[in-house]
């Protein structure tokens, strides 16, 4: 018999009975691994039961919940049939239907047992009323559903409307609440308090907060990607250049991210966004994302790995100290940053909460929050290394390939 690890949230998932159920809390409590876990359980041992698992868009879906059910299934061992087109998961009379809520009429045509919102802060209060309206499939399986995320705004209408009004059970953790968190990402969290009490709160205690002072607020997503005649184009907008950001990670992970230039404007794109790579597997990986062709544009690296850059030029990259200046990298990301890809799950989630530190008496500092900032310091390396900059963010000597 297989051994598998799990926290206590994943045993209140199985004794809890509730028909809505709120996970909320703090980073690295492991929502959505026990949440994996659940339904994986319950997609075995439940008779005719249907699954949803959603996000707000099918590409935040599908590198997410989809490939970590994917990831622990190979782990198990377990049978399965599985629809790569569709995403869906069958197994005896089970089916697990992952969709996002850019596909809204393939989930408003169909009932369900089980649901879980990944993510749920992402959703409109529409969306949660549409998608309960979905479970009421009759089968011997009690029908729940459940909504994980962090508390990043308690002016959300997941507080408001929901836990304010005591509509749902709440399943409050946090990252003490996991026994097999890294020792270096719990001192991350810890230093939190160091670093901004707001963010302190939310990510380290797992408590409503209102995230503010954010950096990046005017941009878009972007989501349609294609090729004329070798011309890549985003959402119709034609792309004259590409470079690279690269932000080193072990513990925490490292992010590759693709800069697509419009005239003086970019478009980013998360290409990775992975922990425990040595810089060995990291080469191999980026090797895979970026063909030997491409390879001859510039990559622009975290400044502080001057070794791990040295190999990554030996290894055939055209790769390049980056900038040191944060904080004016980060003006010129504010200034010049169109947007993100819709498919760019870390990235949005990261630039939706990258926030200026704030000091014990409430003054806005300079500098950002260092925490889950791997694709944004990725993004800032990629653009703004690119450039020649003038005092006051001017372009100047700015040339495309």
């Amino acid at each position: 018999m297989k051994i598998i690890k799990a926290t206590k949230i994943f045993q209140w998932l199985i004794e809890n009975r509730e028909r809505v159920s709120l996970l909320v809390g703090g980073a690295g409590s492991s929502k959505s691994y026990s949440l994996t876990q659940f339904f994986i359980k319950s997609f075995y041992e439940d008779k005719d039961t249907r699954f949803l698992v959603t996000r707000k868009t099918t590409p935040a879906l599908r590198i997410s919940a989809y490939k970590l059910f994917l990831d622990l299934l190979k782990e198990y061992g377990w049978p399965y049939e599985l629809n790569k087109t569709e995403m869906t998961l069958k197994f005896g009379g089970n089916e697990i239907l992952f969709k996002g809520m850019d596909d809204p009429e393939k989930i408003k045509s169909a009932e369900f047992n089980k649901i879980w919102l990944e993510e749920a802060t992402e959703f409109t209060l529409d969306d949660y009323r549409q998608l309960n309206l979905r479970l009421r499939r009759k089968t011997d399986t009690i029908n729940q559903m459940f909504l994980s995320c962090n508390p990043i705004s308690a002016l959300h209408w997941i507080k408001t409307e929901l836990a304010d009004k005591n509509l749902v059970t709440i399943n409050h953790s946090t990252y003490l609440d996991n026994p097999f968190l890294d020792e270096q990402y719990i001192a991350e969290i810890k230093d939190l308090i160091n670093q901004d009490e707001n963010y302190y709160k939310v990510y380290a205690l797992g408590q409503w907060g209102v995230l503010e002072n954010i950096i990046y607020s005017n941009w878009d997503i972007f989501k349609k990607v294609e090729f004329k005649e070798d011309v890549k184009f985003i959402d119709g907008k034609k792309v004259d250049d590409i470079t690279y950001g690269l932000d080193f990670g072990y513990s925490n992970p490292s992010a590759l991210t693709e800069i697509n230039w419009i005239e003086n404007d970019f478009i980013a794109h998360e290409l990775l966004y992975q922990d425990k790579l040595t810089n060995a597997e990291l080469i191999e990986r980026v090797k895979k994302i970026i063909p030997e062709e491409e390879r001859y544009r510039e990559i622009y690296a975290d400044h502080s790995e001057p070794d791990r850059i040295n190999e990554f030029y030996h290894a055939g990259f055209n790769i390049h100290k980056a900038r040191k200046d944060v904080t004016t990298g980060i003006d010129f990301c504010q200034a010049h940053m169109l947007g993100i890809t819709a498919s760019s799950v870390n990235g949005i989630k990261e630039v939706q909460s990258y926030k200026r530190r704030e000091d014990k008496d409430g003054n806005v500092m300079e500098e950002p929050v260092k925490f889950n900032d791997h694709f944004c310091d990725s993004m800032r390396y990629g653009a703004y290394s690119k450039l020649n900059i003038i005092g006051d963010s001017k372009v100047a000597n700015f040339s495309f390939r």
